[in-house]
């Protein structure tokens, strides 16, 4: 597969809050804003990332007995370094995400690419897998905050972007807010999906009906 493919497959193709479901916990529980789901992201991106490095560089060396309990120390190490700066850097941050940055240590998503990808390829191609899926799950992270904190709060990242008159829309603050608001964004995305798998499907067989034509006239 291309470096490329590697690097993008994670943000649609392989999205892992659209088209797999993990990583809903974080999904759900911390988007109340722009900037919580953007933290998330950031983080779960970093553990990611650095977690699929170290990983791909000691594949062979892991045996099979200890293999899940090794991925899962390695997870935790960066899941504790992510934790640590963000209580020295970003105080408030830090304790508006609350338990959720330690708990990205048993974030189905990251374990999963462990399991899948990084322990099966070379150390550069598992940096590019858990950019891509560390990425797209940045992006949902991100869309699906700003979503709920623009209806309701009328802000986002913290400014005003509503009218005055505008009511905000209480539901979008609490837990069903946020079923609602992912239910939606995943129902776009498949639907979206089949849009372009009947537009490839036309393109196949428009290719074959030419490939035809093309030997009848031979």
């Amino acid at each position: 597969m291309p470096l490329k493919t590697e690097l993008t497959k994670g943000l649609w193709q392989i999205n892992p809050v659209l088209k797999h479901g993990l990583g809903l916990c974080p999904a759900l529980a911390v988007t109340v804003s722009a900037m919580n789901g953007l933290a998330m992201g950031l983080a779960t991106t970093f553990v990611l990332v650095f977690s699929s490095l170290i990983i791909a560089l000691i594949r062979r060396l892991v045996p099979d007995q200890v293999r899940i309990a090794s991925f899962i120390l390695i997870i935790a190490t960066f899941v504790t370094i992510v934790d640590l700066v963000m209580k020295a850097l970003f105080p408030e941050l830090s304790a508006t995400l609350g338990p959720y940055v330690p708990l990205i240590v048993v974030n189905c998503l990251i374990l999963a690419r462990q399991e899948i990808f990084a322990s099966r390829n070379a150390p550069f191609r598992a940096v590019l897998d858990g950019m891509g899926a560390g990425g797209g799950f940045l992006i949902v992270l991100f869309v699906l905050g700003g979503a709920r904190e623009i209806l309701g709060s009328g802000t986002f990242l913290g400014s005003a972007v509503m009218p005055a008159a505008f009511q905000p829309w209480l539901i979008m603050i609490l837990p069903g807010g946020a079923f609602l608001t992912l239910g939606v964004m995943m129902a776009i995305a498949n639907v979206y999906s089949q849009y372009l798998e009947k537009r490839e499907h036309k393109a196949r067989q428009a290719k074959r009906m030419e490939s035809f034509r093309k030997e009848g006239a031979d």
